[in-house]
């Protein structure tokens, strides 16, 4: 008998066991075998063939309702020694092995494609596209699994958080996962109408001065008080604190496959002192607390959406499987079954995953982005604007010129589309 090993690895994300389940439930239809494979590519990298679980269809035929993984997860990279490949691919012959099914973000999909050309030979290699973070090489309009319903999650809670501001008169700075793209911070704060989001895709150099991104928070805050309102929610995307001068964050763990531990890196609160301290230096009072808002989204249980959604990638990703084919990622675009290659998905300079970015340029954004509380050039062409900034942020005016009028430059030069009023679009 043919057998499927099915295995996560990554962060979690809403709808990983409708896509286990829909695969055991194929595969077993066809008369295949099923093993789940606990935490990734963990054991199989240490030669361990002890850590797997037989899957039928009645253990599986309901878990697509449930958050979590049922195989759990890990980030063990496979690839960072020739010793961990060729334990995953002895592993997996030692357990008969004819089809293997792996089911993560960008770096699990790298280690896939890695073990696709060892073993092409003897195994059929898939790839299920999921992660929160929205950032896998697909087209625009198709999302990866767990994204909306980690969106739609994410917006109920920053929307509690908006009331909490309203209420105390406070601001929160909320960082949001997202290791390299904006999409999930974008996401949440579009869809809460959080006061600003800042991604990273905003700032085209290499590196981002953290002062930049103080001011940007600090103009927010006095537009708001220009306006009578003392409260506000910032969104941050996480990917920030990559562009950042390593000499800001210090010493920083990294995972298995390079990445830095963004998490312990307290985004959120580096730059709520950094805006405090110079808002308190002019006697501007202003009460802001940082928040992480990430951990509380991957394990929820999914939405209708993203259960079909998964439901269809198990499935098809087996009959691709199945049907003789190999080495590829396995997505849903206009309803139907579109297999990407692994070697279309590298990028050619780094020889990894391209990762797919949000692009500032597009309505969707540029809607997103006129709703937003930020300082805009605009706000520099009227002497009476200026007076009013000047006068909320507890400055003279040429000096609150001075300090800020790059922001509106900086603004105009990366996408000069960007601050016309909702009205105009």
């Amino acid at each position: 008998m043919n057998t499927l090993a099915i295995l996560v690895g990554g962060g979690p994300a809403p709808g990983i066991n409708g896509v286990i389940a829909a695969a055991t439930i194929e595969a077993r239809k066809r008369g295949v075998r099923v093993v789940g494979c606990y935490d990734g590519f963990k054991w199989l990298a240490r030669g361990d063939t002890s850590r797997v679980t037989e899957l039928d269809i009645e253990e599986v035929s309901r878990i697509h309702f449930d958050g979590g993984s049922i195989l759990r997860t890990s980030r063990e990279n496979p690839t960072r020694s020739p010793e961990a490949l060729r334990n995953v691919t002895d592993a997996l012959g030692a357990l008969g092995v004819s089809y293997l099914l792996t089911i993560g973000g960008d770096d699990t999909a790298y280690a896939a494609s890695r073990l696709a050309e060892i073993l092409h030979r003897t195994v059929a290699l898939a790839h299920v596209p999921k992660t929160i973070d929205n950032d896998l090489p697909l087209p625009h309009e198709v999302v990866t699994f767990g994204f909306t319903t980690a969106c739609n999650l994410g917006k109920d809670i920053v929307m509690n958080l908006m009331e909490d501001a309203v209420t105390t008169d406070r601001w929160f700075f909320i960082t949001v996962m997202g290791r390299r793209a904006g999409h999930l911070a974008l996401g949440i704060g579009g869809g809460a109408g959080a006061t600003l989001t800042v991604i990273g895709e905003e700032f085209p150099e290499q590196k981002i001065p953290i002062q930049s991104l103080a001011d940007i928070l600090e103009g927010a805050i006095i537009k708001r008080r220009a306006s009578g309102k003392g409260h506000g929610v910032a969104i941050l995307s996480e990917g920030l604190a990559e562009k950042l001068d390593p000499a800001t964050l210090g010493s920083v763990e990294r995972d298995s496959y390079g990445n830095l531990r963004l998490s312990e890196l307290e985004l959120g609160r580096m730059l709520k002192d950094q805006v405090s301290l110079s808002l308190q230096a002019r006697g501007v009072d202003v009460t802001i607390v940082p928040k992480d808002l990430g951990y509380e989204l991957r394990c929820a249980p999914p939405g209708a959406f993203d259960i079909q959604y998964c439901r269809s990638l198990g499935y098809w990703a087996t009959h691709f499987l199945l049907n003789g084919n190999t080495g590829a990622m396995v997505t849903i675009q206009g309803g139907k079954l579109v297999p990407i290659p692994f070697r279309e998905m590298l990028d050619g300079l780094t020889g990894k995953i391209r990762v797919r970015y949000v692009d500032i340029e597009s309505e969707s954004y540029q809607t997103l982005r006129a709703y937003m509380i930020r300082l805009e050039p605009e706000d520099f062409e009227s002497q009476g604007q200026i007076k009013a900034l000047a006068r909320a942020g507890h400055h003279d005016e040429a000096r609150f010129v001075e300090r800020f009028y790059y922001l509106g430059e900086r603004v105009s030069a990366v996408s000069p589309r960007v601050g016309c009023s909702p009205r105009a679009i």
